[in-house]
């Protein structure tokens, strides 16, 4: 599925350090791996600490950052040169109407004035808080809803145009459970500590939210907790987060009229022709059982009730780019009190990432001209290649899949598709209005034009070329309805290393495993390896392989459900398998590739390493990684990634090969029985 979290922005960071192996030998080079190593700590006790313990002393996390590590130095870069195209974009004063550099140079510098943002307050949100106060039934409430999800957010429930599970050339409505404020249903549930302080938190941050929309103390304090007990009764009747897991009971396909009979108090009519669908035949719901008590909720609760919940929904996805005080409001819960965070950004930065998540594709273009090396894409086909033909030798190798499922599982290698680099065209953003009188309206702007471009998909062919991801995103996913990967080209980049190579250890570990390794194996994980090769939701297994398939990824859940990520928070391993199967197979992957390089058959040495040493702690380094512990009881409590520790400890305490290169032995922390050493792929 797609990965949104670390995948790839540790790509190049690791490239970054190691590049020297060829410099001069009359040059005095540090060795990022050696320097880093932290020998207090037994690399069979914790490999991840051993290998940048060093590293995480010497660079304690920043105030601003929910983390810190060489991705972050990665990323730095990647927003210093966001902010060259933003700010040098913004002193173009007689630019083209409707030009990339117009939008982004209005965009930026509404984001930068301050003074203007704080004199208007949320003043900008007036007329749409009028709007929300108006409503006299249900069904304004609905109209409001559907108002909100082309601007601001998802309130009541998730929607989305996308390809259908079951026939990927064409396109469906998608409907699914959502409309939470707080990141997981788990936090409105769970009894440790930590999740009932968030809770009193969160209500304070309403009565906090609501004062600064206009209500006095004790209309905010009722309304905080109304809020409350409606976003608790939608949390209770959504699915865990884990139960969502499974395509095939996420696929429950109803013609419009037996959407419309299930829900009579939900006027989809209403919420289609507000968001700009019409004619809609058909809807895909991923939990009928989440929309059905929705539907209840719309009447048990108050009208009262819904208007404090659609105005704090609106708000809330709109509140950093507003004043300070709304800022620094929505900042001190969603950041301080969720992730530890102890200062916002700069604003540079967190305007010139707002524009870049705006503005994406605009960006890309000048970004590719002005920052991207020429033969980015061939590179990263290179490297793709080399891990997809190792993958398939491993499928020809495999003991416990017949030779049918085989044939199949080959088909769909094949037929990856590879995006690498940038987009070969760009989507048309003529028609996003982009001027300098608001910066609210800026965004707003932005958001309507993505969400009208995505309902204009509905009734075309899909467009099997087009981008989830910008070439300057650090990150990369795999999307199973088109059974293709997307790898931005800003991963082949290494800042102040411009013309030199890491060595193949290095690039074999990075390139070849967190990102193509990692990505072709979501293919063939717990989700990805219900589609076939043309990307429809399809049993192609034999009964008794899918027995054995299953069988070991229940080891991989039982793994990592022991590790305990933060106080005694265990992770969940049923949540994280996915992305746990895929790091396991990507590591692999990317170690058989390197055993075919020159650097591995000669066992060159360098920096007193030896290839295999320095294969798995520029793994390691990869995900050089060090969070706050409140952010890393939020991602266990609501992420499908298991924290960077045990994306390093977890795949490898697997691999025989990382035993022998570090003599982990019976008795080390990290050490496994040869018999529950977890083998898929």
């Amino acid at each position: 599925m797609k990965k949104l979290f670390f995948i790839s922005l540790i790509i190049i960071v690791t490239v970054i350090a190691i590049s020297s192996c060829k410099q001069s030998k009359k040059e005095q080079v540090t060795d990022a791996l050696v320097s880093h190593i932290d020998s207090t700590i037994k690399a069979g006790d914790d490999f991840f600490l051993f290998a940048n313990g060093k590293w995480f002393r010497q660079n304690p996390i920043p105030a601003s950052e929910q983390s810190n590590g060489l991705w972050q130095l990665i990323q730095d870069t990647i927003n210093a040169q966001i902010r060259h195209v933003c700010e040098s974009s913004a002193t173009i004063k007689d630019a083209i109407k409707g030009s990339n550099k117009q939008k982004i140079g209005d965009f930026f510098f509404t984001g930068m004035d301050s003074v203007t943002l704080n004199k208007k307050g949320i003043s900008d949100l007036k007329s749409d808080f009028d709007m929300i106060d108006a409503i006299k039934d249900i069904y304004g409430i609905i109209k409001i809803a559907s108002y909100i999800h082309t601007v601001a957010g998802s309130p009541l429930f998730g929607l989305y145009v996308g390809q259908d599970d079951k026939i990927s050339s064409k396109t469906a409505v998608i409907i699914y459970q959502g409309g939470l404020s707080l990141p997981d249903r788990n936090f409105y549930f769970d009894t440790d500590s930590r999740a009932i302080s968030i809770r009193q938190k969160f209500i304070s941050h309403l009565e906090n939210t609501f004062i600064i929309i206009g209500y006095s103390a004790d209309k905010a304090k009722t309304a905080a907790q109304g809020l409350m007990k409606l976003e608790t009764a939608i949390a209770k009747t959504s699915r865990k987060r884990e139960d969502t897991r499974d395509p095939w009971l996420n696929y429950n396909k109803l013609t419009f009229k037996q959407l419309t009979e299930s829900t009579p108090d939900i006027d989809w009519k209403i919420f289609m022709d507000g968001i700009g669908l019409h004619n809609v035949d058909s809807v895909i719901v991923g939990q009928p059982e989440f929309v059905k008590s929705l539907n209840g909720y719309l009447k048990s609760y108050t009208i009262a009730d819904w208007k404090n919940y659609l105005k704090y929904h609106l708000f809330r996805n709109l509140s950093g780019s507003m004043d300070d005080k709304t800022y620094l409001e929505f900042f001190n819960f969603y950041s301080t009190t969720l992730r530890g965070v102890k200062e916002p950004k700069p604003r540079w930065k967190s305007v010139a990432q707002q524009t870049d998540g705006s503005l994406g594709e605009l960006i890309g273009q000048v970004y590719v001209d002005e920052y991207l090396p020429k033969g980015t894409k061939e590179k990263l086909i290179e490297i793709g290649n080399v891990i997809k033909t190792i993958f398939a030798e491993r499928i020809k190798a495999l003991d416990w899949m017949s030779s049918t499922t085989k044939e199949k599982a080959l088909n769909k290698l094949a037929s990856v598709i590879m995006k690498v680099g940038y987009p070969d065209k760009w989507k048309d953003l003529s028609a996003m209005q982009i001027d300098r009188t608001s910066y609210l309206k800026n965004v707003m702007n932005a958001n309507k034009w993505r969400f009208n471009y995505m309902i204009s998909k509905y009734g075309k062919p899909v467009d099997r070329t087009e981008w989830g991801m910008e070439p300057q995103t650090y990150d990369a996913y795999y999307n199973p309805s088109n059974n293709e990967i997307c790898i931005p080209g800003c991963n082949i980049i290494v800042p102040g290393y411009e013309g030199k190579m890491a060595d193949d250890a290095l690039l074999y570990s990075i390139i070849g495993g967190s990102t193509f390794g990692h990505e072709i194996t979501h293919g063939f994980d717990d989700q990805g390896s219900k589609y076939n090769s043309l990307g429809n939701l399809q049993n192609w297994w034999t009964p008794d392989d899918s027995v054995k398939f299953y069988t070991r990824t229940k080891m991989i859940v039982k793994q990592f459900n022991k590790y305990i990520a933060v106080d005694s928070l265990h992770i969940n391993g049923e949540l994280t398998q996915g992305e746990n199967i895929a790091d396991l197979g990507g590591t692999i992957m990317a170690y058989e590739a390197f055993k075919k390089t020159d650097q591995f058959k000669s066992n060159t040495i360098i920096a007193g390493l030896n290839p295999t040493q320095r294969f798995f702690l520029g793994y390691a380094l990869a995900w050089m990684i060090n969070e706050r512990p409140e952010t890393v009881a939020s991602q266990v409590k609501s992420n499908e990634h298991s924290p960077a520790k045990f994306r390093v400890n977890g795949p490898l305490s697997n691999m025989p090969e990382f035993y022998e290169a570090f003599g982990v032995k019976q008795g080390d922390a990290l050490w496994v029985p040869d018999s529950l050493r977890v083998k898929i792929w």
